[in-house]
C-alpha cells in the first residue's frame, strides 16, 4: 500500500520546500553503483571521464541547480577533495532545478542517488515512511556528529527515535535592511515592530516599497511570514504546545498570529500588488538600488545578495532577526534548514558507507569556512562550536552570514527560538502555512484557516508524522 501511494505523499511533502523547483527533468538518472565512465548524464561533472578517475565507483549526490559560481565551489571544495582523497570511488554531484521532483520519482522506483538531498526534515518524512531512507544512527556514533551538532537540528531528523538526515545548513527567516536607505531619511534600524511599521509607513509615503519579497514562481515564499509572525506574534510557547497536541492550533494568540500577517498585507507591507511579481532576486534589486528600506526572507538570501550588492553598494546591505514585539522581547530566531542530506536505502553497504564518510566532511567547520567564503549563505551547519570558522579573509557577505549562523547558535543555547514550518511541521500543516494567501485574499477567515489547520494537524499528529519539537527557553 505505501508504495502504490508514495509518490502521491512524496508530492505533498515537496510542495512547500524552499528551494524552488521547475518542470520535472527528462534526463537519465545515475544509478548507484555504475563506474564513473557510465555514469549520469549530461550533468555529470567531467573529471568523471578522464584520467585515473575514469573506472572508479561512482557514489552519487543530486543537488538543486545552484548558481555556476556555486557549483564550482562546491565541485571544488567536495567533490575534488573527497575524489583526491581515496582511489576506490569518485563523487558525482548533479545539479539539478527539478530535484526535489527528480528525488522522489526516482526513490519510489528504488532508484536514485547515493546521497539524498532534501529541501528540509518535512521532505524527508515520507520518504522515512515509505522506507527509502538509510538509518543513520551506526554512522552518527561512528563520526560523533549528535556531540558535535545543535541539538534542535539534530533531532529535527529522527523519526521514531532514529536518525534519518542531517541537516546541512542554518538557515532563519528575519529582515535584510538597507544601511544606506535607512541613513538618508534619518531612520533607525527597529528594534520593535512598532519600529519597523513607522519605517515602513514613512517608506509608502515616499513612494517606495515597505518591504520587498515576493512569491513570484514560488508560492512557498508565503510560508516565510507564517513561520515569522507564529514565531513573534503567537510565541514559541504557544506553537510549541500546538506542535505538542496540548493546544489546539485555534486559539487566540494563532489568531492574533495570522490576524498580523493580514493586517500587513492589506497595508501594502509586503511589497504591495508587487507581491506576486517579484522573486527574490528582483526584490534584492530593488533593495540595492535603494527603493525599500528592507528585505524579509530567509537567511539563504546572502547568496543572491552578491549579485546586486557590488561595487560601492556591496557593504549597505546587513541582516537583522526579525525585531522585537510585545509577545517575544528577546532576540529570537525561527529556525529553519537550508537543505538536509540522507543515504539511500536501496544501495550497497559500500556505498551507504562513503556516503557517511561524505556527509561526515560536510559536517566539519573546515567545510563551513571554505564553502561560506565561496558561497555565502547556504552552509551554515549548526555546530555547537563554531570558533573553528574563521572569517580572516572572507568577504563581507560571507562574514555577515557566519556573524548570523553565530546569532542562531546562541539564541539555540538560551532557547530564544521559534519554529520554521519546513523542519517542524508535518507535510500537510506546512502545506497550510503556504496557503496563509487564502487569508490575506479574504478567501477564509482566519478561524476558519485555523480550524483547517487544527483538522489536518490532528490527522498527521496520530499518524506519528510530527518530528521531534525542541522546548523554547519558557519550557525549560
Amino acid at each position: 500500500m505505501k508504495k502504490r501511494i508514495l509518490a502521491a505523499i512524496l508530492s505533498t511533502a515537496m510542495i512547500a520546500t524552499m528551494v524552488s523547483g521547475c518542470s520535472i527533468s527528462t534526463e537519465s538518472t545515475t544509478e548507484p553503483g555504475n563506474t564513473a565512465e557510465n555514469a549520469g548524464n549530461g550533468e555529470t561533472p567531467a573529471k568523471a571521464e578522464s584520467g585515473d578517475l575514469k573506472n572508479r565507483e561512482v557514489i552519487s549526490l543530486w543537488f538543486w541547480g545552484a548558481e555556476p559560481y556555486a557549483q564550482e565551489a562546491m565541485q571544488k571544495i567536495l567533490a575534488d577533495k573527497y575524489n583526491a582523497s581515496q582511489d576506490k570511488y569518485i563523487l558525482a554531484l548533479e545539479f539539478r532545478p527539478s530535484v526535489d521532483t527528480d528525488m522522489s520519482t526516482a526513490l519510489a522506483a528504488n532508484q536514485g542517488p547515493d546521497i539524498v538531498y532534501g529541501s528540509g526534515p518535512s521532505f524527508v518524512m515520507p520518504l522515512v515512511e515509505a522506507g527509502k531512507l538509510e538509518p543513520l544512527d551506526p554512522y552518527a556514533e561512528q563520526y560523533g556528529w549528535k556531540d558535535r551538532l545543535l541539538q534542535p537540528f539534530y533531532d529535527s531528523g529522527t523519526v521514531g527515535g532514529k536518525l534519518y538526515s542531517l541537516t546541512s545548513g542554518v538557515s532563519t527567516v528575519g529582515v535584510f535592511y538597507n544601511k544606506k536607505v535607512l541613513a538618508d531619511n534619518g531612520w533607525e534600524v527597529p528594534k520593535s515592530i512598532q519600529d519597523m511599521e513607522k519605517v515602513m509607513d514613512h517608506a509608502l509615503e515616499k513612494g517606495m516599497y515597505a518591504s520587498v519579497t515576493g512569491n513570484k514562481g514560488w508560492k512557498p515564499v508565503n510560508e516565510n511570514y507564517a513561520s515569522l509572525f507564529l514565531t513573534h506574534i503567537a510565541g514559541p510557547e504557544t506553537v510549541y504546545k500546538c506542535l505538542m497536541g496540548e493546544e489546539k492550533w485555534n486559539n487566540q494568540e494563532m489568531q492574533a498570529a495570522i490576524n498580523k500577517s493580514k493586517e500587513w498585507w492589506d497595508k501594502g507591507y509586503l511589497a504591495g500588488k508587487d507581491y506576486v511579481n517579484l522573486n527574490f532576486s528582483e526584490s534584492l534589486q530593488i533593495l540595492a538600488d535603494e527603493k525599500s528600506p528592507f528585505f524579509i526572507g530567509p537567511s539563504i538570501a546572502f547568496q543572491w545578495a552578491a549579485s546586486f550588492f557590488t561595487g560601492d553598494k556591496a557593504e549597505n546591505i546587513a541582516f537583522m532577526p526579525f525585531p522585537a514585539t510585545e509577545e517575544v522581547p528577546n532576540e529570537t530566531y525561527t529556525l529553519g534548514a537550508s537543505c538536509t542530506l540522507s543515504i539511500n536505502a536501496n544501495v550497497s553497504k559500500e556505498h551507504k558507507d562513503e556516503a557517511a564518510k561524505i556527509i561526515d566532511m560536510m559536517m566539519q567547520p573546515e567545510f563551513m569556512k571554505e564553502m561560506t567564503a565561496a558561497w555565502p549563505g547556504y552552509w551554515g551547519t549548526p555546530l555547537k562550536d563554531l570558533s573553528a570558522v574563521d572569517t580572516t579573509g572572507m568577504g563581507y557577505l560571507s562574514k555577515s552570514f557566519v556573524d548570523v549562523v553565530k546569532n542562531v547558535s546562541d539564541a539555540v543555547n538560551k532557547g530564544n527560538f521559534g519554529y520554521y514550518d519546513n523542519v517542524f511541521f508535518p507535510a500537510a500543516t506546512q502545506q497550510n502555512m503556504v496557503n496563509i494567501e487564502d487569508v490575506w485574499y479574504n478567501t477564509i477567515s482566519s478561524s476558519d484557516y485555523l480550524d483547517k489547520v487544527d483538522k489536518d494537524f490532528s490527522s498527521e499528529l496520530a499518524k506519528g508524522l510530527v518530528p521531534p519539537i525542541p522546548a523554547p527557553a519558557m519550557n525549560k
